[in-house]
């Protein structure tokens, strides 16, 4: 009979035998397993007790709800409206936005290093360090990526969208110097809440390395839809398909360089056509119930092109390494 696997992907497993089940000595901090395992992939290489990803998963959205609030109230008050917590974004609500969940991010990854003493450059690459050409590279190839995709979407589901026509403004300009100022921080702050944090954490339930990864996918990508809170099934499906892409992207790089990538080209090009494409005037995000449809589907497929373009670089690098 063959002898039982006592490893799993090279990590020893622990089966004392009967000489020495009496002289192992109780886990103290000094002989408990690292909090970080770099010989696991990302996305997987934390431990910790069991609690710890439910205050990563509590505290951060009430950060974000309390700022955005402020932030929101004071753009009202600075604007004159009578109407603050309405969907249009006017140029002071979007900077709200932004700097609110990019703020919320750092809490989340900072709060995790905190109560799990880990390096919080663990939560960003893992075993690798960060590495600012993956980026660079990701992101030009998530810009053309994107860009395809606005084209397509004005091309055959220009109604499916808040855009009504070109025109430039003061609103206007105000609205694209918040865009491409501020919203590269808001979307690095949603993957650093959910890819670097959430993600992880949420994992470190399952010790085997697979069911590990489709929980700490599945938390992820569902925090992160319910966080855009629509109540539209199709958008709620397509934030949760968002989700597990750049949750894939981060495993398979090893890092969160190709999703920040992605959601920056994503949001920042979107953003542009948004204030452009509104004539001039304020737009309004609406994802309530029946406002979204089937042309998600055309933003879902640049998701996936993403993915495979990031398998496929990443699978030539370690070819190259290797070579």
């Amino acid at each position: 009979m063959n002898a039982p696997d006592t490893t799993e992907r090279g990590i020893p497993m622990d089966h004392p035998s009967p000489s020495d089940a009496g002289n192992r000595r109780p886990q103290t901090p000094e002989h408990a397993p690292p909090a970080v395992d770099p010989s696991r992939p990302f996305g997987a290489h934390l431990r910790m007790a069991w609690w710890k990803p439910l205050v990563v998963l509590a505290v951060p959205p009430v950060v974000m709800l309390v700022l955005q609030v402020l932030s929101w109230q004071l753009a009202g008050v600075i604007e004159g409206s009578d109407d603050p917590m309405s969907p249009t974004m006017t140029p002071l609500k979007s900077l709200g936005v932004n700097l609110s969940i990019g703020a919320s991010g750092v809490v989340a990854i900072l709060l995790l290093a905190r109560i799990s003493r880990v390096p919080w450059r663990s939560l960003i690459s893992s075993p690798r360090a960060f590495d600012a050409h993956r980026l660079g590279t990701y992101l030009g190839g998530a810009a053309l990526l994107v860009g395809a995709g606005v084209g397509v979407t004005a091309l055959v589901a220009r109604d499916s969208t808040p855009w009504v026509g070109f025109g430039v403004s003061g609103t206007t300009i105000a609205l694209l110097v918040v865009t491409v100022l501020t919203t590269p921080l808001q979307s690095a702050g949603e993957e650093l809440w959910w890819r670097s944090a959430v993600l992880p954490a949420a994992a470190s339930w399952v010790r085997a390395v697979r069911p590990a990864l489709a929980v700490g996918l599945a938390v992820s990508s569902l925090g992160f839809a319910a966080l855009h809170g629509s109540s539209d099934p199709w958008f709620f499906g397509y934030f949760t398909f968002i989700g597990l892409c750049t949750g894939l992207m981060a495993i398979i790089s090893r890092g969160i360089e190709a999703p920040v990538a992605f959601h920056i080209a994503n949001n920042v090009l979107f953003g542009i056509a948004n204030a452009v494409l509104a004539d001039g005037e304020p737009y309004a995000i609406d994802r309530s119930t029946d406002s979204g449809d089937a042309s998600l589907l055309i933003l879902a497929a640049v998701n996936i092109a993403m993915v495979v373009l990031v398998w496929l670089h990443e699978r030539r690098t370690r070819a190259v390494g290797a070579g």
